[in-house]
């Protein structure tokens, strides 16, 4: 019978819940991990963060297997979402209370649609204050969360794809399918589409249901993952550094 090797490698496909930062997904893995193969200072790691309050795909990587995060988190990102538009908060979504309203009647889904091709291809998008990014060596988040001002550059990316799915005209939300590059915020994108509109907007829903070739299909809850890990079998740190064991690991 093929055994799990953590310490080798293993790609684990998640579907983050709501509420979970994605090192709570990592710490839970990792945590099991170095239980099951005796091993203290086993390497864990994600392949793209995302927020606490979105769900979807996360990819986590063990071992040797963190060597490829990079090349994974490198590929193209698939999102639905949806803006709560006429409002806006400092965060961009439903972390901070909305700070400013703005007119929503003169929106609806002729203008959306007339406005959604300046989104798709090459942009610059200025990333959130309240974002991993570092200014001077410091996470963004932290400082904007002190209530400090936030000055962050804007990073070329590209929208390769947009899609309107759904416009409540009544309580004037919209909901999307963005397919974009590495390091595209779609909080950012949900502030710049209610600028565009005339307007505000904020993410009141977020999910990631692809990154690369691998869809929200491919995922399981973490708690389903978590008790696979604690009954499958598993190579100990000992059989692994054992010259008897032929591991016959590829990468």
């Amino acid at each position: 019978m093929d055994m799990l090797n953590p310490i080798s490698g293993e790609i684990f496909y998640i579907d983050k819940p709501l509420g979970w930062t994605s090192f709570d997904a990592v710490k839970r893995i990792r945590t099991v991990l170095t239980k099951r193969t005796h091993k203290k200072k086993l390497k864990v790691g994600h392949a793209g963060t995302l927020d606490p309050l979105a769900t979807g795909v996360l990819i986590v990587c063990s071992g040797r297997a963190t060597k490829n995060i990079d090349t994974i988190q490198a590929g193209e990102k698939e999102y639905v979402t949806t803006l709560q538009l006429g409002s806006t908060t400092p965060s961009f979504d439903l972390e901070t209370e909305v700070d400013a309203h703005f007119p929503t009647q003169h929106i609806n889904l002729e203008l959306i649609n007339s406005i959604v091709p300046q989104f798709i291809g090459e942009i610059q998008q200025v990333p959130p204050a309240f974002s991993a990014c570092k200014v001077d060596g410091k996470r963004a988040y932290k400082i904007a969360r002190k209530g400090r001002h936030v000055e962050l550059k804007a990073k070329t990316l590209i929208i390769k794809e947009l899609e309107i799915i759904d416009f409540d005209a009544v309580n004037y939300r919209l909901k999307f399918r963005v397919v974009c590059s590495k390091g595209t915020y779609i909080r950012a994108l949900a502030r710049d589409i209610g600028v565009a509109l005339g307007s505000g907007a904020h993410l009141i829903a977020l999910r990631r249901t692809r990154v690369g070739n691998i869809h929200e299909s491919n995922c399981r809850k973490i708690d389903d993952i978590i008790n696979f890990l604690q009954n499958e079998p598993m190579v100990t740190l000992e059989e692994f550094e054992s010259p008897e064991t032929d591991l016959n690991i590829e990468f």
